[in-house]
Formats: C-alpha cells, sequence, structure tokens
C-alpha cells in the first residue's frame, strides 16, 4: 500500500524526522488559504499522486508570489502528469501541498528496504540525490553506501554519524542527521513499511538536515496491525480492477496485454506469464486466486479479466496441491456460464483430482481448449488471440 508525500511527512515528523511547514490541498482557494497560512516569499506547490519523478513531469512549481501559487494550482490540479512511474496515461493530479521553501545547499538521498540476502533492513544513501537517483544508481553505484541494521539493537549514534559522513554531511552537522537517519529507521520498522524513501534530503546554508521529500510504501499483509494507516489509502490513485480483487482476497495486478491469466500461486503465475511472452504473447494481467479460491472467486476472477476491453483470450494454468483441480473446474465452468464468456478459454490441470477436473471441463459442454504442458497451454492461447 502506497500513501502520499504529505501523509508520509506527517508520520515521519511522529519519529522525530524534521520537515518543512506545509499544508495539503483539494483545490486552488485552499492552496492559496494555505499559502497565506505558511507566509511568504516563497512556496513550493507540489503534485500528489502515487508516483516519483513529479518535477520533471510539472508536477512540482516554484512560486514567488500568491498570484504564482494561484497559476500553478490552477495548472496542476486536475493535469494528467506523466512520470516514468506513471506509465504513459499518466495519473490525474486530485491533491496538491504547499510547501514552504528551502534553503538548498546540498541534496542527499537515503531510502530503506529489506535486503532478502541479508534478511535485514538495508539502509541506502548517497551524496547524489535529486531527480536523477535511478541514473546515479545505475551509472555510479559506488555512490550508493549501504548499511545493513541489525533488528536486536536498532541504528546506532555511531552507524547513522559514519553514513552521515560517507554522504557529505558535515560532522558540524551530525547532531541534525542523526534524528533523520534514526528515526527514519524507527519508522520503517514500527509501520511495517516495505519502503522508506527521502529524495531528496537536504543540508541547507545554517547546517540542518531536512526530509523534503517522503515515499512509504507499506506491507500489506501487516495492515491489519495499523488501522490508522489503512486509513491513509487513496482509491483514487488505483487501478479499479485491483481494488474491486482485493474485496475478494484476489492478487491482481493489471498489465498492458491481451492474454488473461488465472493462476493459483504467485511463482507459477510469474511462471506462466513468463511462458506466454516465450511463444510471443502478452499477459494482460498477473492474478493469482490463491490455494482456498471457491468458485465464486474464480467467478469474479473472471468478471475482472473480462472488464479488460482488450481481453483476446484466458489462460488458467492450475497445479493441484491445496487448491483441488475439480474445485477450480467447478469455479471455470460456473463462471463461464455466468459471464457469458466470448473469448478463447485454454485450461491446463495438474496435480489433485486432476481427472476429476478435467472430466468435468469436458462434460460441461463448455468450448475450452484443454492442454496438457505448461508450453502446450501457452502455444494454444497465443493461436487463440491471432
Amino acid at each position: 500500500m502506497k500513501i502520499h508525500e504529505y501523509q508520509g511527512k506527517e508520520i515521519l515528523k511522529q519519529f522525530g524526522v524534521p520537515v518543512p511547514r506545509s499544508i495539503p490541498a483539494f483545490s486552488v482557494d485552499e492552496a492559496l488559504a494555505a499559502a497565506k497560512t505558511l507566509g511568504g516569499p516563497v512556496w513550493v506547490v507540489k503534485a500528489q499522486i502515487h508516483a516519483g519523478g513529479r518535477g520533471k513531469g510539472g508536477g512540482v512549481k516554484l512560486a514567488r508570489s500568491l498570484d504564482e501559487v494561484k497559476t500553478h494550482a490552477g495548472n496542476i490540479l486536475g493535469m494528467m502528469l506523466k512520470t516514468h512511474q506513471t506509465g504513459p496515461e499518466g495519473q490525474k493530479v486530485r491533491r496538491l501541498l504547499i510547501e514552504e521553501g528551502a534553503d538548498i545547499k546540498k541534496e542527499l538521498y537515503v531510502g530503506l528496504v529489506v535486503d532478502r540476502v541479508t534478511q535485514q533492513v538495508t539502509v541506502m544513501a548517497s551524496s547524489e540525490g535529486g531527480m536523477d537517483i535511478e541514473e546515479v544508481a545505475e551509472k555510479h553505484p559506488e555512490k550508493i553506501h549501504k548499511l545493513s541494521i541489525d533488528p536486536a539493537t536498532g541504528m546506532s549514534d555511531a552507524q547513522a554519524d559514519d553514513l552521515a559522513g560517507k554522504i557529505g554531511i558535515p560532522a558540524s552537522s551530525f547532531a541534525q542527521s542523526r534524528p533523520v537517519f534514526k528515526g527514519l529507521y524507527k519508522a520503517f520498522w514500527d509501520t511495517d513499511a516495505s519502503l522508506a524513501e527521502i529524495n531528496p534530503l537536504i543540508l541547507t546554508g545554517d547546517g540542518k538536515v531536512i526530509a523534503l521529500d517522503a515515499k512509504l510504501n507499506f506491507d500489506s499483509n501487516a495492515l491489519f496491525r495499523h488501522p490508522e494507516i489503512v486509513a491513509l489509502r487513496d482509491l483514487d490513485e488505483e487501478d479499479p480492477a485491483e481494488i474491486e480483487a482485493s474485496k475478494f482476497d484476489l492478487a491482481y495486478i493489471q498489465l498492458d496485454g491481451n492474454i488473461g491469466c488465472l493462476v493459483n500461486g504467485a511463482g507459477l503465475a510469474m511462471a506462466t506469464m513468463d511462458t506466454i511472452k516465450l511463444f510471443g504473447g502478452e499477459p494482460a494481467n498477473f492474478l493469482d486466486v490463491g490455494g482456498g479460491a471457491t468458485a465464486e472467486k474464480v467467478t469474479e476472477a473472471f468478471k475482472i479479466m473480462l472488464r479488460n476491453p482488450g481481453l483476446k483470450a484466458i489462460l488458467v494454468n492450475i497445479f493441484g496441491g491445496i487448491m483441488k483441480c475439480d474445485t477450480i473446474a467447478e469455479g471455470v465452468i460456473t463462471a463461464s456460464k455466468a459471464v457469458g464468456l466470448a473469448v478463447p478459454l485454454v485450461v491446463r490441470m495438474k496435480g489433485t483430482n486432476e481427472d476429476l477436473g478435467k472430466k468435468m471441463l469436458a462434460d460441461s459442454g463448455l468450448p475450452i481448449i484443454s492442454a496438457d504442458t505448461m508450453a502446450e497451454a501457452a502455444q494454444k492461447v497465443v493461436a487463440a488471440t491471432r
């Protein structure tokens, strides 16, 4: 789950991380009132969407007068902001953040993720913060400094100071940077975040260290512990099909292809999409129905996939372990009849009650194309789209 920058900054403030004064706004009038409340002479008008690269896309503007605040707010609100993270269609801007200006001496970067190799939270920091951090990581990896944190002890003052020194924060500002690094780690840990990022983290002319941006993503499997974070969810930023899928406990992600995929198990779902691409097709979605799928869940999965106007065929690929093949067969038959399926359907089943499931499909009278292997299934579904 993702949240907006202004929401992330409120969380960071709770953990002692200094952030600029700012006020969210949902209209031009609110933006103007926010600027007046903050006081001048410089403000930043920032689009609030769940994507990075807003500055390059024209979603972050500096205003040196109230008239400029009004103009920028009017231009940004409602725009389809396109960044490298939104895709070519862009994301509609419905919220703004009006922020006081900052005396930026140096832009830095700090981010936290879980490293699956060390099985610890890893801090990544760089002296090269700002809009081109991805390019820095690609072309100058030596400028990205990493630190693994022992969960039993957390981040120490010495570790925070060492990291600060490596990214160019002077020793005279260590007292300023220490609560930033330690607070960011504590926020990441206590909120069950999957990503915590400040880009840019700035060093001001008077030696202060301030989080000028905040990006927090959370582990959806841990949200039951954090109702206060669930309350921050903005459904306008999410794909309607993915929202609908979440209501039925379906793991669904919309893609750009034309072959719908219904699979049990995330690993098998990834392998299925790879196999489709291997034979020249393009998956329309990732869909994991899990190990406890019912006929109702399968029916809803079909309905969600069929909302895609570009869908040309569906591939059902099931390995019957916990999930039995006859249960999926029942769901496929029920779903096909319920939605009046009008696109080719290829089904491949292996595992528990495989023969029973295949017989149920064969006896259903539905025009289902059967396959025995993943390769055969992928080839048949790709051919069906053509």
